[in-house]
């Protein structure tokens, strides 16, 4: 069982009533309760909504505060300090004053700080320290205004050859507040992909996927993500710009095998991180498997860290794979399912 998990179970007896889990580990955590709590989970990591439905769990995926009234809600530390204030702040405005707010964390998952987050809203302690963990509780005493989904998202501009691309990312979206290096490198390569069907793994705060809208008008866009707040940034991100909306199709996706077929492009700056921990799973898959999701002559654009083996394991699938670029310690890499296509 998780360490935060374990350190939650320690102190057992403060959870009573409806009491909502944030973002929980995926463990046995749920098992170890009995009938006295009746418990939700929200979560916005599509793995980890598939997992709790497999348990058979009052499970909710997304950007948004469950449509349910709770007594108690407990806070699993999210690696964004800007996510974190999000949830604190629309926990306070769903329970009721007196309630009480748990948050658990890793010391090194930065819970001290987080624990910090709550001290606007009520009456903090810690109720545990062990397992690397801590375990903190909020007695909610203020009174909170709601905020709409839209309130909480940051916006930036970038310039193209197709004119201003206003980004709207919600907290925890990857590189919320400014355009990444390794999408920088990718952008000007996003008029030689083919046009057509085109998926967008990762997709973050859409910034690939409305650039291929802006490109071509014929472009049917499918913006694919493990995450629900990702997943809204996109469509923030398609509604700023005033693109046609019938040009994207969103999806939440476990990873690339959960990809539409038949595509002619599959565009990546593929993700690498689960939580605060490193993970390259889902991009070494995307590198593995993306080609049966091709049509024949489809394309593969990758851009990556230059460290990483991904120009292996795609030669590996696809029998070649071009490097376009090699800048600012980023490779764009290209292959196509058509051996005789020209790179």
């Amino acid at each position: 069982m998780d360490a935060k998990s374990e350190v939650l179970l320690r102190q057992y007896d403060y959870l009573s009533g409806r009491v909502l889990l944030i973002n929980p580990p995926t463990d046995q955590l749920l098992s170890e309760f009995d009938d006295k709590i009746q418990t939700s989970i929200w979560t916005w990591n599509y793995n980890d909504y598939q997992y709790f439905l497999s348990q058979q769990v009052d499970v909710h995926f997304g950007a948004e505060f469950p449509e349910a009234a709770f007594d108690q809600a407990v806070i699993f530390v999210p690696k964004s300090k800007e996510l974190l204030n999000y949830l604190i702040h629309n926990v306070a405005v769903h329970l009721s004053s007196g309630s009480s707010v748990f948050l658990v964390g890793e010391k090194k998952g930065g819970v001290e700080r987080a624990a910090k987050q709550l001290q606007a809203y009520g009456k903090i302690i810690k109720l545990d320290s062990a397992r690397h963990c801590q375990l903190w509780q909020l007695t909610l005493d203020c009174c909170v205004e709601k905020k709409t989904l839209a309130d909480w998202a940051l916006t930036y501009s970038i310039s193209t050859p197709k004119g201003d691309l206003t980004v709207c990312a919600l907290p925890g979206v990857f590189s919320q507040n400014r355009l990444d290096v390794g999408t920088a490198v990718l952008l000007p390569y996003l008029s030689e992909v083919t046009s057509g069907k085109i998926a967008d793994f990762g997709c973050g705060a859409g910034v690939i996927s409305a650039y291929l809208a802006k490109l071509n008008p014929n472009n049917r866009i499918f913006a694919l993500d493990v995450d629900a707040f990702a997943l809204a940034s996109t469509q923030m991100t398609f509604e700023k710009n005033q693109l046609q909306p019938e040009q994207l199709e969103i999806k939440a996706v476990s990873g690339i095998d959960d990809a539409p077929l038949f595509l002619h492009a599959i565009v990546s700056n593929p993700p690498f991180h689960q939580g605060i921990q490193t993970n390259y799973d889902a991009s070494e898959n995307l590198c593995k498997s993306s080609r049966r999701h091709l049509k024949s002559g489809g394309e593969l654009w990758i851009v990556a860290n230059r460290f990483l083996n991904y120009p292996i394991l795609i030669e590996q699938s696809f029998g070649q794979c071009t490097v376009k670029t090699d800048q600012q310690g980023f490779k764009v890499l290209f292959a196509s399912t058509s051996k005789n296509k020209e790179s």
